[in-house]
Parts: C-alpha cells; sequence; structure tokens
C-alpha cells in the first residue's frame, strides 16, 4: 500500500489514531451539507425509528435525532475513534435515551428485523467489504415500505449508476437517484 493510500485510510477509510481525530474532524465540515439534505430526503417524522450505518463524527445522527425528535436513532460504525466523536457530538440526546451508538458494520447489524423506520448513509457504502449484503442487512432491520437514503460526495468515489443493481439484489423498489451539487443520493423503499 502507498503511503498515501495508507494515509487515507487511516484519516477516512478507517479512521483511528491521530489520523482518525483529523478525518473526523474533516467530514463533519464536508459532510454537513449531505447528511442534512439525505435526512430532508427521507421526510422523517417525529416518531420514527432511524439508522444510520457508518456515522463517521456523528453529523447526521445529530439531524437524524432533531428530526425525529419524539423518536430513536441509532447507528453503527466500525471506528471506535468516529464512536468516540459521535458520542461526544450527540451526548445529550445519548443521555435522554434517544440516541445509541455501537461499533459495528454494514454486513451484520446488531438489530432485529423490522427495527426501523428508514435508515441512511452518508460516504460509507463504499468502503463496506460487501455491498450488497450490507444492504440486505438495511433492508432485514427496516419495516416493510421503509425508506433508505444512501448518498455519495465527490470525495467518496461512488457511482450513481452502479446502485441501482444492488438495492434490487437486496430486495429495495422505486429506487430513485437524486442529485444536488456535485453530490447524489439513491432514495429507495423494502420490500417484505
Amino acid at each position: 500500500m502507498a503511503l498515501t493510500d495508507w494515509l487515507l485510510d487511516r484519516a477516512f477509510g478507517n479512521p483511528r489514531g491521530i489520523l482518525g481525530n483529523v478525518g473526523g474532524r474533516v467530514m463533519a465540515r464536508t459532510n454537513d451539507d449531505a447528511a442534512r439534505w439525505v435526512v430532508s430526503l427521507l421526510d422523517l417524522a417525529p416518531t420514527d425509528r432511524v439508522l444510520e450505518v457508518g456515522f463517521g463524527p456523528g453529523v447526521g445522527i445529530e439531524l437524524a435525532s432533531a428530526a425525529a425528535s419524539e423518536g430513536f436513532v441509532a447507528g453503527v460504525d466500525p471506528a471506535k475513534g468516529m464512536v468516540e466523536q459521535a458520542r461526544r457530538r450527540n451526548a445529550t440526546a445519548i443521555e435522554a435515551g434517544r440516541v445509541e451508538l455501537r461499533r459495528g458494520v454494514a454486513d451484520d447489524l446488531p438489530y432485529a428485523d423490522g427495527t426501523f423506520d428508514a435508515a441512511f448513509s452518508v460516504n460509507s457504502m463504499q468502503v463496506w467489504p460487501d455491498a450488497v449484503a450490507g444492504l440486505r442487512e438495511l433492508h432485514r432491520v427496516l419495516k416493510p415500505g421503509g425508506s433508505v437514503a444512501l448518498a455519495f460526495t465527490p470525495h467518496a468515489g461512488g457511482s450513481r449508476d452502479e446502485l441501482p443493481g444492488p438495492l434490487a439484489r437486496a430486495g429495495f423498489e422505486r429506487v430513485r437517484i437524486r442529485e444536488q451539487d456535485e453530490a447524489f443520493c439513491a432514495t429507495a423503499t423494502a420490500t417484505k
């Protein structure tokens, strides 16, 4: 692995250590607009139960918990440093029992079938070891008719053309690709 690739992985792909802390701060600033957009696309109700996969520094969790103000927001992220940063950012909501953050991965979610009304991910899916397995897990934990939104900024390197197939194979329907500025987001509905 080249030094540049190693540095990028430590800061953004699998954030840890000092580079992970710096990467988390950068992600909080650069992903803020995308997270706001994604949460707005989900059209969350105050009592919704929401899951974010790959929450990074917790900006999306914070926005979702504000939108689902009487609901519950959970998140999984594989990076210990990101869990710590997100817990600090969302401390009040965690103490109130409205937010739960865990270390975890997309293809092995620690929640029961049909737990959530909506799920989302911003700049995360491209680093999942098996995207279709992760999407199947999202489908499993969503209620029938639940919504998923997967967003990518230009920094993520994802491809809008490659999203409908994996979403359909995972059991989602009504896949729609939306664009804003240079970002794009795939939204879909869980079938059961």
